[in-house]
């Protein structure tokens, strides 16, 4: 009897490689071994295909079955070869057509009634499919309208074993099967980044910190004490950042579809926004898993937010994990047997109290805390993660006199925040067309100075200059003020950064008094 091939996919982080599920059957005692690396939930396959086909109605062959999984070195990991398996083994037994599972990818998890539940991770696996120029895969049917989302690619959505078999040749009677309900996970709380930027009653100065973050890509540290605004300010930056391209939606949507989240109906183009809580492990930032390595909040912040409230109640080690993504927009998670790499490019946005009572610097109120409190409270933000956020912000409480004149006169709408933002963005994509790089922040300092010519010089820069002289920023700082006055420059439609657009930026840089 030959040997009958099929096709699946392993993914390791979001990158996907195709598997060749080669199924053997031999003339000796029954048995059935899976070969090829797999993990534990991989290796349980054997039990969950057998007791699936026998209860379709599609039974295996009492005699041996060897199931070779193909490269043999790649980890491969989870429930979704069941159905490549099971179909290779029933291909192999002569009951359905070799011909015709050899042109599909199959993706899918097995019940033991033979239905067919939905597996994480299918949107990332269609692409990888794709892009390794396959044209059509099965899934099931909870899955269905996900891999749809992949373009030039035909799905087909089965509801089981004995559905999947019928459409490759094999003459079993057909039966009714309700189809398994994608999975609802009742305790997933996601956070939401919106309401109207209009909503915020003063701090002028924190708003314009805001557009300016919003408007080049800029990561932003706001300091105030507690009822400021800081939280009301970090939730409404997605809500002016522009929407996102296609590429850039797909991409969000295979993070998503990879951690298990629902897409709701089909691809996003609004920016994500994640705010984790202050007990969460560096794992859960990043990212992890001692077999199946799953993304944390950084790489679900990608093209959009990535908010840190009460920033020093986090552990300095979680906080300094950070500072690699920071700079180099992607995550790579190390282990034993596999390295996943995942996009890391996100907003981040850290909020904190002048000291552990909130007051310091209130007037009227009294700050029960000493020097010494103050400054090792702050001081669990590292100041190599601080040299990387380009604004760094105060945010006073709102006084009575600020309300009544923000209550007779509206702020600046998110609708016409997004639309400025939107115009700075096309000014730094047109003066950056032919390079890599799309948004201010994005540009190397190097080339900013050099080969980009970018540079203002003469009078523009004097008091930055004189700043890095007196060690009051490093040269990483010196290039982000720059990468700011391009933003500020946008914003107000200059064609090159003035004296004053390199002063703002200067003092957003260096305006926190802690």
């Amino acid at each position: 009897m030959p040997v009958a091939r099929t096709r699946s996919v392993a993914l390791i982080g979001l990158a996907g490689s195709i598997v060749e599920v080669e199924a053997d059957l031999s003339a000796q005692l029954p048995g059935f071994v899976i070969i090829g690396l797999p993990d534990a939930a991989l290796g349980e396959a054997r039990e969950r295909v057998r007791s699936a086909a026998v209860n379709a109605g599609c039974p295996l062959p009492q005699r041996k079955l060897t199931v070779n999984l193909s490269p043999a070195a790649l980890p491969k990991h989870g429930s979704g070869f069941d159905l490549a398996v099971a179909l290779a083994c029933l291909a192999a037994a002569g009951e359905i057509s070799a011909t015709s599972i050899d042109r599909v990818v199959h993706l899918g998890e097995l019940g033991l009634d033979g239905r067919l539940r939905p597996v994480d991770g299918i949107l990332p696996a269609v692409l990888a499919a794709a892009r390794a120029g396959h044209d059509t895969v099965m899934v099931p049917e909870a899955n269905a309208a996900e891999a749809s989302l992949v373009p030039g690619i035909e799905v087909i959505g089965v509801a089981s074993l004995l559905e999947a078999a019928i459409r490759h040749g094999g003459e079993y009677e057909q039966r009714a099967v309700e189809p398994v309900p994608a999975a609802v996970r009742p305790g997933l709380v996601e956070p939401v980044g919106g309401g109207d930027l209009a909503d915020v009653a003063g701090n002028d100065g924190a708003v314009d910190a805001l557009l300016t973050a919003a408007a080049g890509g800029h990561h932003l540290f706001l300091l105030g004490p507690p009822g400021a605004g800081k939280t009301m300010l970090a939730s409404r930056l997605p809500g002016i950042l522009p929407d996102l391209d296609s590429d850039a939606a797909l991409e969000v949507a295979s993070i998503r579809s990879l951690s298990g989240r629902p897409l709701n109906g089909g691809l996003s183009t609004r920016p994500p926004f994640e705010a984790p809580h202050h007990t969460a492990s560096a794992a859960a930032i990043i990212g992890g898993g001692s077999r199946l390595i799953r993304p944390g909040a950084a790489v679900r912040a990608s093209h959009g937010v990535l908010f840190l409230d009460e920033a020093p109640e986090f552990p300095s080690a979680v906080l300094d994990v950070l500072r690699q993504p920071l700079e180099s927009g992607s995550i790579s998670i190390h282990r034993a047997n596999a390295v996943a790499s995942f996009p890391a490019r996100f907003q981040l946005v850290i909020a904190a109290n002048p000291c552990p009572c909130g007051n310091h610097g209130v007037k009227d109120a009294d700050c029960t805390c000493s020097p010494m409190a103050r400054r090792r409270y702050l001081a669990r933000i590292s100041g190599p993660l601080l040299d990387r956020i380009d604004l760094q912000v105060d945010v006073p409480r709102v006084t009575a006199a600020a309300l009544r004149v923000a209550q007779e006169r509206p702020g600046l709408s998110s609708s016409d925040a997004r639309a400025r933002v939107v115009a700075a963005r096309a000014a730094a994509g047109e003066r950056l067309r032919g390079t890599p790089w799309r948004t201010n922040s994005e540009m190397p300092g190097p080339w900013l100075r050099g080969a980009g010519r970018l540079h203002p010089g003469g009078r523009a820069t004097v008091a930055l200059d004189r700043a890095l002289e007196r060690g009051g920023i490093t040269m990483r700082g010196y290039d982000r003020v720059l990468k700011t006055s391009w933003t500020i420059a946008d914003l107000e439609g200059a064609a090159v950064p003035t004296r004053e657009h390199v002063g703002r930026a200067l003092f957003l840089r260096k305006g926190v008094n802690p």
